[in-house]
């Protein structure tokens, strides 16, 4: 059985390095903020939106929830964002999603400055993702390739299969990978004999948003499964893109669902206001 990597114990190591960034700024006489604006009352974001705020004030950053009616006017979001763009001591933007039907969500997203897009998804730092220049990221691309570097898996001149090509998640990792110099193939729900690919991987990445996709006899063995999937599996509970049971029978190491991928992406967005910082300082 391959090695199960400790999603928790790798984002407890960023937790720890965002603390230390956030003690030496305030010992510089400045204090990081993060702003979240939530529309509407979705369970899930709302759940996310207040975790986040539990994970700032255990690492010392100020946190502030804007929790607004799911029939506020666009333009009263445009509003706030724009206060929040000229607000000195806001550091970090993030919009949660979903947002209501009648919104623009392009629009709204545009609208954060890009060096307070603590979620990277504003274009510009899309563009500096595709650039390979240094900008604010999206978490659960960058929380895959904190897992790999963090677990010593080398990816120079290796072969990376990634499973998915969705705008959140598979085009940026796309790039956020080539940085490090492996051959990429990038796959899909619509690639055809899947597993011919997957077979000659010695890295597999799954992002396609399909429960236990990827199964064991689709891997090669030894490869390095991350699944950055999340799904409801059948009886309850969640599951991720691969099969866990069966791939970890095959790889060398492989993260679960939950306790791998996702267990970074609020750290990430934490350590992205410390980089936001660096970026509004010029």
């Amino acid at each position: 059985m391959g090695e199960i990597i400790d999603g928790r114990a790798i984002a407890n190591e960023i937790k720890e390095e965002v603390k230390a960034g956030v003690e030496q700024y305030k010992s510089q006489g400045l204090s990081p903020k993060l702003d979240v604006i939530i529309v509407g009352d979705d369970p899930a974001s709302v759940a996310y939106a207040r975790s986040k705020g539990r994970v700032s004030d255990k690492l010392g950053i100020a946190y502030e929830l804007h929790e607004m009616a799911s029939d506020t006017p666009e333009n009263d979001v445009l509003a706030l964002i724009d206060k929040l763009n000229k607000d000195e001591q806001v550091h970090g933007i993030l919009v949660e999603l979903p947002l209501p039907a009648h919104m623009d969500k392009e629009k709204v997203m545009e609208a954060v400055d890009p060096n307070k897009d603590v979620d990277g998804v504003h274009p510009i730092n899309r563009g500096y993702i595709m650039s390979g220049q240094e900008g604010l990221f999206p978490a659960t691309p960058q929380a895959c390739v904190e897992i790999l570097l963090r677990s010593g898996v080398e990816l120079q001149g290796k072969h990376a299969v990634l499973v998915g090509r969705g705008e959140t998640v598979g085009k940026p990792l796309f790039f956020m990978l080539l940085k490090h110099n492996p051959t990429m193939t990038v796959c899909h729900s619509r690639t055809k004999d899947l597993a011919s690919h997957t077979k000659q991987a010695d890295i597999v990445i799954a992002a396609v948003g399909r429960a236990k996709m990827i199964t064991g006899d689709m891997l090669k063995p030894g490869a390095v499964v991350v699944d950055a999937g999340i799904n409801e599996a059948e009886g309850g509970g969640l599951c991720g893109d691969v099969d866990f049971d069966s791939a970890k029978e095959v790889a060398g190491k492989i993260t679960p669902v939950p306790g791998g991928v996702g267990s970074l992406t609020t750290a990430l967005i934490l350590k992205n206001v410390l980089k936001a910082i660096k970026k509004q300082k010029g």
